[in-house]
């Protein structure tokens, strides 16, 4: 039995492997930066408790945001160990997830496109290169909340048009307060700026949304993706909802740059399974 975790710093999503049946689960994120090594456990501990003898798991794969270092890696496993007592647990940065979904054991650029944003360049084997992603206070290029933002300057600019104002004032009844409040006192202000990418896709047919987003993923493709020797050689692929949701644009910014379109895929998980019970063995 192996389990495959892909978790974000709100949720996560697992499958535990046994023969041919796979079942699936969802928990809370753990995020090591945010989370202690008892909370983990314990949420780990009563999310497995229905699956009958999940606890004696062989090996673990744990993919996640916040995971990037040996020090942030150990309170992952120790809180998984805590569980699967007789696993061996392996804890991987969520690039190194978007690398092996995408690109399997072929070289290419792996890119996220979710809440937050990242890329990486991967030769089949390891992540070989990472342009910094300074988050979402002075980065995150291209993800939702990028886009977020994009929408709140140009609202309080005055630069939308009225037909947009009027609607994104349906949505928020409190006005401009109301935003302001989320996005400063707000317990996460990022997710907040991403949620909205839903108003975005509701008006997608609208030129100045689509602008909008065709310019946050120009900043993204210039500044990181072209910034990779090779890119021109190797497909880009792209993990997340934003990617998944406005391929279409993303296709063009490539496109019009002369680079490989790879794969999009939304969620991670499947094709992580995929590669630990197929690829990897």
């Amino acid at each position: 039995m192996i389990i495959v975790a892909d978790s974000g710093s709100t949720k996560a999503d697992w499958k535990v492997i046994q023969s041919d049946r796979v079942e699936s689960l969802s928990t809370m994120g753990f995020n090591p930066v945010l989370h202690t090594d008892q909370l983990i456990a314990k949420e780990v501990a009563k999310a497995f408790e229905s699956l009958w003898q999940a606890q004696h798991a062989k090996s673990v794969y744990f993919y996640g945001s916040g995971c990037w270092d040996t020090k942030r890696k150990s309170v992952i496993i120790k809180a998984l160990s805590q569980y699967f007592t007789q696993a061996n647990i392996e804890v991987q940065h969520d690039l190194l997830a978007a690398a092996r979904a995408t690109c399997g054991t072929q070289e290419g650029i792996a890119c996220i496109m979710g809440t937050g944003s990242n890329t990486c360049l991967f030769d089949g084997v390891q992540v070989t290169d990472n342009v910094t992603n300074l988050g979402y206070f002075l980065g995150d290029e291209g993800s939702g909340s990028h886009l977020g933002k994009k929408l709140v300057r140009a609202y309080f600019y005055r630069e939308l048009p009225a037909e947009l104002e009027i609607a994104l004032e349906e949505q928020f009844p409190g006005g401009k307060m109301e935003i302001l409040d989320e996005v400063y006192e707000g317990a996460q202000p990022n997710v907040f700026l991403a949620s909205l990418t839903r108003f975005l896709a509701k008006h997608k047919a609208h030129f100045f949304v689509q602008r909008l987003i065709y310019s946050s993923f120009v900043e993204f493709i210039d500044r990181h993706v072209r910034k990779y020797p090779g890119h021109l050689r190797m497909p880009v692929h792209f993990i997340g909802s934003v990617a998944f949701h406005f391929q279409e644009i993303v296709k063009t910014v490539l496109e019009e740059r002369n680079i490989q379109v790879g794969r999009f895929i939304q969620k991670p998980i499947d094709h992580l399974v995929q590669y630990h019970t197929t690829t990897a063995n």
